[in-house]
């Protein structure tokens, strides 16, 4: 009878231990979840695009052909300047912490990137918020796309990863037609989009 009770209490002990194991792999992973996760990307049918212009310093909303919103940015200063061509949203991450060398500024106030971050396909660059409101419709960053903390709010919902974002540095068709008179009223129509020039940036992180 004794023989009979040591396998049975083997397998319980094995369990018990399987158990133990299976609970501390999920306390583990649990937290790398959730700094994995993602808000769900926003769902549109149509075809959606962002084309800034540096000269004029606006960045437009495109859906099929059509303006959809236009907002008044920063680009990059002189020093600094931003990279030109056609890109894609590579993520998007809400209340963003910034991190340069030697320097991490949790989200907040006083974080440069405002509250949201579109990094885009050019390492080292995106579109995002601020906390120097003043600086926008100025050449002022070190070559990121500053956008009002309201109006990046407002894009980060209308777009997703993978949309193509085209910076224009110098006045093309396309860009003359959305933002030539000043304020492009929602539905006007916009030309086929012409081919981006190849461009070569190198980058660093903690771009502004």
């Amino acid at each position: 009878m004794r023989r009979s009770k040591e396998p049975s209490q083997a397998r319980s002990s094995g369990k018990a231990r399987w158990a133990m194991v299976a609970a501390m792999t999920l306390a583990a992973a649990a937290p790398m979840a959730g700094q994995a996760s993602e808000p769900t990307a926003p769902r549109h049918v149509g075809t959606r695009r962002i084309v800034v212009s540096l000269p004029d310093r606006r960045l437009a909303l495109v859906e099929d052909g059509r303006v959809l919103k236009i907002y008044p940015v920063a680009v990059g200063a002189p020093a600094s300047p931003s990279p030109s061509g056609e890109f894609k949203i590579a993520h998007r991450i809400p209340h963003p912490t910034y991190y340069a060398p030697g320097i991490v500024i949790p989200p907040g106030k006083a974080n440069p990137l405002g509250t949201r971050w579109l990094g885009l396909s050019v390492r080292g660059y995106g579109i995002h918020g601020t906390n120097e409101p003043h600086s926008i419709g100025r050449r002022a960053s070190h070559g990121c796309i500053r956008m009002r903390n309201r109006d990046v709010e407002e894009l980060f919902e209308l777009v997703r990863a993978g949309d193509v974002v085209e910076v224009h540095a110098g006045r093309t068709v396309q860009a003359a037609q959305i933002f030539g008179s000043g304020a492009a009223p929602a539905g006007r129509p916009v030309p086929p989009r012409q081919a981006a020039a190849p461009v070569v940036v190198a980058a660093v992180a903690g771009q502004l």
